[in-house]
């Protein structure tokens, strides 16, 4: 388990590879979210959304793309490790840089995705509201999460939490989740 320490800025050439984690994290995770609605969802990350965020992501050490968070307005809109690499401390690593160095307090997680509602609640975040339906319309509830004012120190301590790293999709407009 080899920890990934470098936060590295995606290029627009790396969109389809970003989309890829995208789509085997979402198969992984979101098991309540039929086909045809992934491959909807999967074009608009990779035409739309990757585009209305701050993009960051962790490499290997053969400089493969791991995992990617995206940002805005001080909300991570989208978190998504490739599941091959789940279990690495790459999603905690994310979120914290995130947190520390793109102001980033706020985000929404799929409901009906425990895992990475229990991700969230392990790093700080505390469920503040909730939703019906996604930032599409579609009836997939929508939890949103910020992080209490206690904890953003205590995020950038990786002696304080160790968990399975999961992440939410895209938020309104550009809801995925």
């Amino acid at each position: 388990m080899r920890r990934h320490s470098v936060i590295h800025t995606p290029k627009t050439s790396d969109y389809q590879k970003l989309t890829e984690i995208w789509e085997s994290s979402v198969r992984a995770t979101h098991d309540f979210l039929p086909d045809s609605y992934i491959e909807r969802l999967r074009n608009l990350v990779l035409t739309h959304y990757l585009d209305t965020v701050m993009l960051i992501c962790t490499k290997d050490p053969h400089q493969r793309i791991t995992g990617f968070a995206g940002v805005a307005a001080g909300k991570v809109e989208m978190l998504f490790i490739d599941p091959q690499h789940r279990g690495q401390g790459l999603g905690r690593q994310l979120l914290r840089y995130a947190v520390e160095h793109l102001n980033a307090d706020e985000l929404e997680v799929n409901e009906q995705n425990p895992q990475a509602l229990g991700f969230y609640l392990k790093q700080g975040f505390e469920v503040i509201g909730r939703t019906e339906h996604d930032g599409l319309g579609q009836p997939y509830p929508l939890l949103h999460m910020r992080l209490r004012s206690s904890v953003g120190a205590g995020l950038s301590d990786p002696t304080k939490s160790h968990s399975t790293e999961m992440g939410p999709g895209l938020t309104a407009p550009t809801q995925v989740q």
